[in-house]
């Protein structure tokens, strides 16, 4: 049988880092959280344990938590997965819809080429096998919003298997003691996505919106190597990194782009793997976490007192619920070595060329950044975590005199608490890299001082069109240049408080400081700290 056609459709177009106490369970009262309501449909893992020698308390029998997940991830295309409706977040309810959308008879499914080229690099960027021929099922239930009766598929033989993907967490006290942990990747899927259903209780009344039915969809399912929410949100933020840094998906969680059902089981050490269950419909990693700990204890408590855990999620039988794809022929893919002679590029897909369109991902992207700039591998971490917060650093970076370590401070710490402080993305930030640089240079050059320079960035922030130059000149925040005048106010400082400098001499080290904020305080802070030390200390010795 010959290969589906392709369509042409043009893309839209960061290592997680997490602290983790995941390991044994104890018994002890519920947290708090909730669940998110059900959804339908899921696909079910064989669940292995993931067990860590954390010890319980004297008294205490400990359990051992699994954990599988199954993300959805909304593919970066202009158009639908078999259709040519266009997709737009937003948009007004069915203004979106083809024919095939709504399942009207006689219309067929076409192939966007996009979505299939973006499943192949993410299997690739996560080991995965790729298929060369993989095959859509249908699967059958009903629901409003879903016109057809039924999703298209790849159950029976998915386009990518047996991958894995490597996450990070933290397991001390200190962010710098890391491990990396890595879950096995099941396989990828290309599927639809179904409408969505507006309920209006008022009236009693449900609406159906299908400009989200037929959008295309990548199922990445995550074997149960995982044991606490923690460990299964970091993994998440990973792949969300991985797919933002293919540009196969935008992975916005707050838009419903990145949707993971959990599947969660405990059980004694040693014994047979419990009853699982399913959280499904997250689109918060903190959530998940949360969601995940709060049904593992919520199990554990059940349990230990004397309840049972029932399957509580919709199964679906394969014999009954799944059967071929009638009206799309089997997806086959290419290397190098098996291209057909004269085959037209546009109707088939070259692995190995895609292989070597893959962009540099996150990992390789952290280790680089701890190689070339000599950061604590955190601050690589915290630098892809935040959306444009890399491409701002290295902008810094190209533009300033200012040593990396001094710019990864300011980044992190100065300009990242300014953007949370007033919950803005980094698209949205009043400094551009080219102004911070500026500021960088000024205090790399000795001209302002460490706290004149957080003065500049404030009022930066406040008045955009200023540049720092001209914020210091209005204020006047220039270090005082003049060596006598700073020791003539040494002198005055030292005169004036003759006790400060008693204490001083009795051995109380402390004392020092005194003194430099009150020369600091009469120079209105335009004197450094250090040069203003430095003299203090040749006048005491004197």
């Amino acid at each position: 049988m010959a290969a589906p056609m392709l369509r042409w459709c043009c893309p839209g177009r960061r290592f997680a880092f997490a602290r983790v106490g995941c390991g044994s369970y104890h018994r002890r009262g519920p947290p708090t959280g909730s669940t998110s309501n059900g959804k339908r449909g899921q696909s079910s893992v064989a669940q292995q344990p993931h067990i860590t020698a954390q010890k319980p308390r004297k008294g205490e029998r400990e359990w051992a938590a699994v954990v599988g997940l199954e993300i959805h991830a909304q593919i970066a295309s202009n158009s639908k997965l078999f259709s040519g409706s266009q997709v737009h977040f937003a948009a007004p309810p069915n203004s979106l819809v083809s024919f095939f959308d709504a399942s009207l008879p006689g219309t067929l499914p076409v192939l966007n080429r996009r979505c299939v080229e973006a499943a192949v690099m993410t299997g690739l960027a996560l080991d995965c096998h790729i298929n060369r021929k993989s095959l859509f099922d249908r699967k059958h239930y009903f629901y409003a919003d879903l016109p057809a009766g039924y999703q298209i598929t790849q159950q029976r033989l998915p386009i990518a298997v047996n991958g894995s993907l490597a996450y990070s967490v933290s397991v001390g006290r200190k962010p710098s003691q890391m491990v990396t942990r890595t879950v096995r990747v099941k396989q990828i899927q290309l599927e639809q996505d179904s409408g969505k259903s507006l309920h209006d209780d008022l009236r009693s009344q449900t609406l159906i919106d299908l400009n989200r039915a037929g959008i295309g969809l990548l199922e990445v399912v995550l074997e149960p190597d995982m044991s606490c929410g923690e460990e299964a949100a970091t993994a998440v933020r990973e792949l969300q990194l991985i797919l933002q840094a293919l540009g196969t998906s935008q992975a916005n969680m707050a838009e419903g782009q990145l949707r993971v059902d959990a599947n969660i089981s405990v059980h004694r050490p040693g014994e047979p793997l419990g009853v699982r269950t399913e959280v499904k419909n997250l689109n918060s990693a903190r959530f998940l976490a949360r969601a995940i700990d709060y049904e593992i204890q919520r199990q554990i408590n059940e349990l230990e007192n004397g309840g049972e855990i029932l399957n509580e999620t919709r199964s679906f039988d394969y014999k009954l619920g799944f059967m071929p794809e009638p009206n799309l022929p089997p997806l086959l893919l290419y290397d190098s070595g098996s291209l057909p002679s004269g085959a037209d590029p546009q109707q088939v897909i070259n692995i190995d060329l895609l292989r070597e369109q893959l962009p540099e991902l996150p990992r390789v992207t952290r280790e680089r950044l701890v190689r070339q700039y000599g950061m604590l591998p955190e601050h690589s971490c915290a630098l892809l975590n935040e959306v444009g917060l890399l491409e701002f650093f290295q902008n810094v970076i190209k533009e300033t005199r200012a040593e990396p370590k001094k710019v990864t401070s300011w980044v992190l710490n100065t300009f990242l608490g300014f953007l949370k402080q007033q919950n803005l993305a980094v698209s949205e930030s009043p400094v551009t890299p080219s102004v911070l640089a500026e500021l960088l240079d000024l205090l790399d050059k000795k001209a302002i001082s460490s706290s004149a320079a957080k003065q500049v960035f404030e009022e930066l922030w406040r008045n955009e069109g200023k540049t720092p130059a001209q914020i210091v000149a209005e204020k006047k925040l220039e270090l005082l240049q003049d060596p006598e005048a700073l020791e003539q106010l040494c002198r005055s400082t030292l005169a004036a408080h003759p006790h400060v400098v008693m204490d001083l001499k009795r051995g109380n080290p402390r004392a020092i400081n005194k003194l430099i904020g009150l020369v600091r305080k009469a120079t209105l802070g335009r004197a450094d700290p250090t040069a203003i030390k430095e003299v203090l200390e040749r006048q005491l010795s004197s």
